[in-house]
Order: structure tokens, then sequence, then C-alpha cells
């Protein structure tokens, strides 16, 4: 068996790397703090939240809304348990099957997203979309879809589907 010589990144792309690595920690860490000081939910409470709240039945089964924010099975469990606790979701049992289970907002869980919503969308406008010149949106979303089709090829997550349907 031969050994194959690495890979290495050239000057170029071991820029880029290092910025999208620190763009990695630095936008999700800026967002959670921005939700933990003025809505007291994480980022992933927050997208729960909001996934469910854009639906018509403010319902949806477990799986779906756990592709639709981005987390695994077990953690949007965990996250919808916590928000089960403070009243802003609740579970039952599918009516389809009856054997998945379906989460469901509440009132109250209306009331904290649509009060969380506009501090979180400023957020994310100060910090992604206003640095942006005129046609970069367009580079990003392209550049997203071609790096979402290797790690997502199954489209497992929402985003992946979403930027399939767009191309």
């Amino acid at each position: 068996m031969t050994e194959q010589t690495p890979r290495w990144l050239n000057p170029d792309e071991r820029r880029v790397w290092l910025r999208l690595s620190a763009l990695m920690e630095l936008l999700p860490a800026a967002l959670d703090a921005q939700l933990q000081r003025d809505a007291d939910l994480t980022k992933t409470a927050y997208l729960t939240l909001a996934m469910l709240s854009e639906e018509p039945t403010r319902s949806l089964r477990m799986s779906e809304l756990g592709a639709r924010s981005n987390a695994s099975p077990s953690r949007i469990s965990h996250v919808v348990s916590r928000l089960e606790k403070d009243g802003w979701v609740r579970r039952e049992k599918s009516p389809c099957d009856g054997r998945g289970q379906v989460a469901i907002l509440t009132d109250a869980g209306y009331d904290k997203v649509v009060a969380s919503a506009p501090g979180h969308v400023e957020r994310v406008r100060e910090l992604v979309f206003d640095p942006l010149a005129e046609g970069d949106l367009g580079d990003l979303d392209a550049v997203m879809v071609k790096l979402l089709d290797v790690l997502d090829p199954d489209a497992r997550f929402a985003a992946t589907a979403l930027a399939r349907e767009v191309c």
C-alpha cells in the first residue's frame, strides 16, 4: 500500500478556511449571546419556537421540527423538554399514526417568539446582511448551496432542502 501525499491547503485556501472557521465560531456565539441576553433563549430554542410559529397549526412532528431547527433528534428532544417546562410548547402523540410525537406551540410560546423576533432579526441583519454589498447575497447563497450539497446530500436539514428548492 502506498502512502498518499496530503493535499495541503494553498495560501489562498488556508486564508479562506481560517476565516470560515472563525465565522463558524463567532456568528453562532454572537447570535446566542443576543438571544440569551434579550430573550433568555438559546439559538436552538428560538429556532424551535420560530419554526412552530410559522406553521398554520403551530405544530410539527418532532423529526420535522429537528430538521427545520437544524438539531439532531436528541438535541430537539432536550430543547422541547426545556420549552415544555417553560410552558411554551407541549407534546402530544401524532394524530396521524399515534406513534410519533408532535410538538405544539402554546399561546405563551407564540407570545415569546413574537416578542423575541425583532431583536434577533435585527442582530442577524447587523451581523450578516448589513456588511454585504449589492450582489454579495447571491454569491453567498451559491457558495452555501455548494457546501450544503456536500455536507447534507440527503437534505436532512431544512436549510439544505430550501437551498435546493431555490436553485
